[in-house]
């Protein structure tokens, strides 16, 4: 069965999907065919992807003493396995697809509410420093997700062209995100006066845009705790409970469709592959960009 999975993460790098999406795909396609015991694709049953995926809410968390994974992590066990048996199909491995009639719980993520104008405000307020300032531009002001601010590199942001480049996104997906000429200046004086001062602690970190204090490229962990330092100034901005990076992401995409831009120039901007996921912040309550 390894040889298999090999191939079907061959073919997810063909379709553009970016690394860290091709080993969580394959890993959780091997780990339904080890659970099941399979030796054979074209003897896999619809019964046994239901046990399975019964057994998903029931085998051993994560986290000592829990039990279950969650709904969010259980769906894209649900996604792995289609995509498998969908490419198994395709490449004719097997006749039949077995996981294409079978009707799985709807999984609904939590509501995310925007930060209001005044809330924005009062965290570039907060910030202390060209690097906490840069570190809201790239959330706020350019939409990224954590993973894509961890791959972003020097040769990523062009100042004097206004462009950043996102170059493996969620999916595989490439994109170039305009840049306003405060969030390009604000950058770039980060990176002559900050960024290029500090050495690398490894060759390997030489490219990355953003350092941790290490001097290594700044993980997703090392950004969210950076934004909690900025947060915990903002005693009187009344942020809610659990704000995270991603609230940032949320913001600006809800400012842009409620401020009236076209909704094909917001799924490009954040780099949504359907118009369906972008939808969601045209229902959420107005709030004006900066």
């Amino acid at each position: 069965m390894q040889e298999i999975i090999g191939r079907f993460g061959d073919y997810l790098y063909q379709l553009g999907y970016g690394k860290q999406t091709r080993q969580c795909l394959c890993a959780q396609s091997a780990a339904f065919l080890a659970h099941c015991q399979v030796t054979d694709v074209t003897q896999i049953t619809q019964v046994q992807i239901k046990d399975f995926y019964e057994w998903l809410y029931e085998c051993p968390g994560k986290r000592r003493g829990s039990q279950g994974l969650s709904e969010g992590t259980i769906a894209h066990y649900v996604y792995a396995l289609q995509h498998f048996f969908s490419w198994l199909e395709q490449t004719e491995q097997i006749a039949y697809n077995p996981i294409s009639g079978i009707k799985f719980k709807q999984h609904h993520k939590n509501r995310r509410e925007p930060l209001s104008r005044e809330q924005v405000e009062a965290l570039f307020a907060a910030t202390r420093g060209l690097q906490e300032l840069a570190v809201l531009h790239l959330f706020y002001s350019c939409g990224l997700r954590r993973s894509e601010a961890v791959s972003l590199d020097t040769r990523d942001i062009h100042f004097k062209q206004q462009l950043l480049y996102v170059r493996e996104g969620k999916g595989g997906k490439r994109r170039v995100i305009p840049l306003t000429a405060r969030v390009a200046h604000d950058l770039e004086n980060y990176y002559s006066k900050e960024r290029c001062q500090r050495e690398p602690l490894r060759v390997s970190d030489e490219p990355a845009f953003m350092l941790g204090s290490r001097g290594m490229r700044m993980s997703g962990d090392g950004y969210q705790s950076l934004f909690k330092k900025i947060m915990a100034r903002c005693t009187d901005a009344a942020l809610p409970e659990g704000t995270t990076l991603h609230h940032l992401r949320h913001t600006i995409a809800t400012a842009l469709v409620q401020g009236g831009m076209s909704m094909l120039y917001v799924k490009d901007f954040l780099g949504h592959s359907s118009l369906d996921t972008t939808q969601v912040y045209a229902r959420a309550k107005q709030i004006k960009s900066l």
